[in-house]
């Protein structure tokens, strides 16, 4: 009876657009936080398990094209379902996301080609794509902007137990050769099933939101335009560097999607307020600036959040299940960052200086893997460099997102926030794709000149006549490299598992070439988060509301009658 009474009691306040109780808001938040889960844990799990998964399916050579398909539609889908979210509502829009995604996990499961998997990982896609734009939109819909961002840092708990978990899950589960008469690989998705079925019970029991409906046109043109501009770019930022950047396909693309971009802004100006991404929002200068700001530290961020861990793989020789937990120190940065932030906006009502000392925080983590990253020091070395990145993302991911909703009236909240969303995944797409491919059209040449560095020729030449290192099982697979000769300097950008407690003296030119060519990768990241530094300070600080979307909706409404 009382909890049936706690349930009608946050029904009525969401309904009434009156504040909710601080328990209130936690029942809501623990339902957001099970959807959230799910994509969280989803991307980090299979990324450790798809080369078992690409040499069962016999389809190593197409493996690009899973993770491709996944991105592409999540980062579609995102804007669509924030305009979707203002027109039907949070709750149903959430409950759909998640039943796409656990359907999408299901039919993933028992996929039987690449191609195949390709396809149902689109499928999940459309679904995660509302996972985390609608949760955050859903707290703003009942918190105010000053207290939101307490809130929103238990959302960055969530990813970080998640890119912890992840890679422990999915390696395990894909070393399973069977279990309940289903081979191991199949469970990263399957385990969706019962998790996404207790999110939804969850989201159902605990998740009530108001819903102030407004007649608007459904922008269908405006979602064709969308995916004409975004897929094309999508596809050449993540396959640009083996079809070659300058190729008629890559070029021909790039056009496509440019042409793309120009007609959905034409779109989007006819169709005004009901545009998927209507114009009007960015009439806000801060909005604007934000977004502009997003993009770069986007690109920043996940180019560098990217080689971080192929360094704790490829020079401390760590298994990709175990790098999740090698990078704790990275992952408490960003909590410990997210927690000060939120507390400190809730007591002073401050935020944009979070711009600065997190741009400040994030360009000196990479300035200092830039001066102090070798192939041979210590890891905890690299845990301080860990750490400040942390630190610095930890600050700017929930600032960014709740200046963003403070821009902009409470009825463009889903599209403020989706389009934050949007703009950042984007800007992280061109930052892999860019960074990537500088550290990989480096590593050849910089492992063919560490070998013929004196003190490195001369370890080999050691270790090769020490008969306990010839006899060692564990350098098997890194001898048979080296009787590919030179040409397998390349080797390690494919497949670095020979390295995994390899003799140190034989591993040594790989992971000083891996260094060495991951120092323009930190140095280019420097300069674009100094870029941002310097965009943090022309925004201006819009005074932080005090009351929640649903409550100035409520007011709104009322006032129209």
């Amino acid at each position: 009876m009382a909890r049936a009474a706690r349930k009608e009691a946050a029904i009525k306040a969401a309904q009434s657009g009156e504040q909710m109780t601080h328990r209130q808001i936690i029942l809501v938040l623990i339902g957001l936080m099970s959807g959230m889960f799910l994509s969280a844990l989803d991307q980090s799990v299979v990324g450790s398990a798809m080369r078992t998964i690409a040499d069962d399916l016999k389809g190593l050579e197409l493996q690009a094209w899973v993770t491709t398909a996944y991105l592409i539609t999540s980062t579609i889908a995102t804007p669509i379902y924030g305009k979707l979210g203002d027109i039907f509502g949070r709750r149903p829009v959430f409950l759909t996301a998640i039943a796409i995604f656990i359907i999408g996990s299901v039919t993933t499961g028992f996929a039987n080609t690449m191609y195949e998997l390709a396809a149902y990982r689109a499928l999940q896609g459309v679904g995660a794509g509302g996972l985390f734009s609608l949760a955050l939109t859903i707290v703003a819909d009942i918190v105010p902007p000053r207290e939101r961002a307490r809130y929103q840092g238990m959302f960055l708990a969530v990813f970080g137990s998640s890119s912890l978990l992840g890679p422990v899950v999915g390696g395990t589960l894909a070393g399973i050769d069977e279990f309940l008469f289903v081979e191991g690989w199949r469970w990263i998705f399957l385990m969706n099933l019962p998790i996404g079925i207790a999110s939804l019970f969850m989201v159902v029991t605990f998740l009530h939101v108001p819903h102030n409906p407004r007649k608007q046109k459904i922008d269908w043109w405006g979602a064709a335009a969308i995916i004409v501009a975004t897929v094309p770019i999508l596809l050449v930022a993540e396959q640009g560097r083996v079809w070659g950047w300058t190729s008629p396909l890559s070029i021909t693309l790039a056009v496509t999607g440019v042409v793309g971009i120009v007609v959905f802004i034409m779109i989007e100006k006819k169709m005004g307020e009901s545009a998927l991404i209507p114009l009007s929002i960015f009439k806000s200068q801060t909005f604007a600036r934000t977004q502009v700001l997003g993009f770069i530290i986007g690109m920043g961020m996940f180019g560098g959040m990217i080689i971080i861990p192929l360094i704790i793989q490829v020079v401390y020789g760590v298994s990709p299940t175990m790098t999740g937990f090698m990078m704790l120190p990275m992952v408490l940065g960003m909590m410990t960052a997210t927690i000060t932030a939120g507390r400190v906006t809730a007591k002073t009502g401050k935020y944009r200086f979070f711009f600065n000392t997190g741009t400040a925080t994030l360009f000196l983590g990479y300035l200092y893997m830039v001066l102090f990253l070798e192939a041979e020091i210590p890891l905890w070395v690299v845990a301080i460099g860990m750490v400040l990145v942390g630190l610095g993302l930890g600050q700017l991911m929930q600032t960014t997102m709740v200046a963003s909703q403070n821009a902009v009236e409470a009825k463009d909240i889903g599209v403020a926030t989706s389009s934050a969303t949007f703009f950042r995944q984007m800007g992280g797409t061109m930052g892999v794709a860019v960074f990537m491919s500088i550290l990989f059209s480096q590593v050849s040449d910089k492992v063919i000149e560490a070998f013929k560095k004196p003190e490195v020729s001369t370890g080999i030449a050691q270790a090769l006549n020490d008969p306990a290192v010839a006899s060692d099982p564990v350098n098997q697979d890194i001898l048979r490299v080296f009787e590919g000769g030179p040409a397998a300097a390349s080797s390690v950008t494919e497949d670095s598992s020979f390295l995994i407690g390899a003799d140190d003296r034989l591993t040594l030119p790989f992971r000083m070439g891996f260094v060495e060519s991951s120092l323009s990768v930190f140095l280019l990241a420097a300069i674009v988060i100094g870029v941002a530094f310097v965009i943090s300070w022309f925004i201006k600080e819009v005074p932080l509301r005090e009351k929640s979307a649903s409550q100035e909706a409520a007011e709104q409404a009322g006032m129209s009658h």
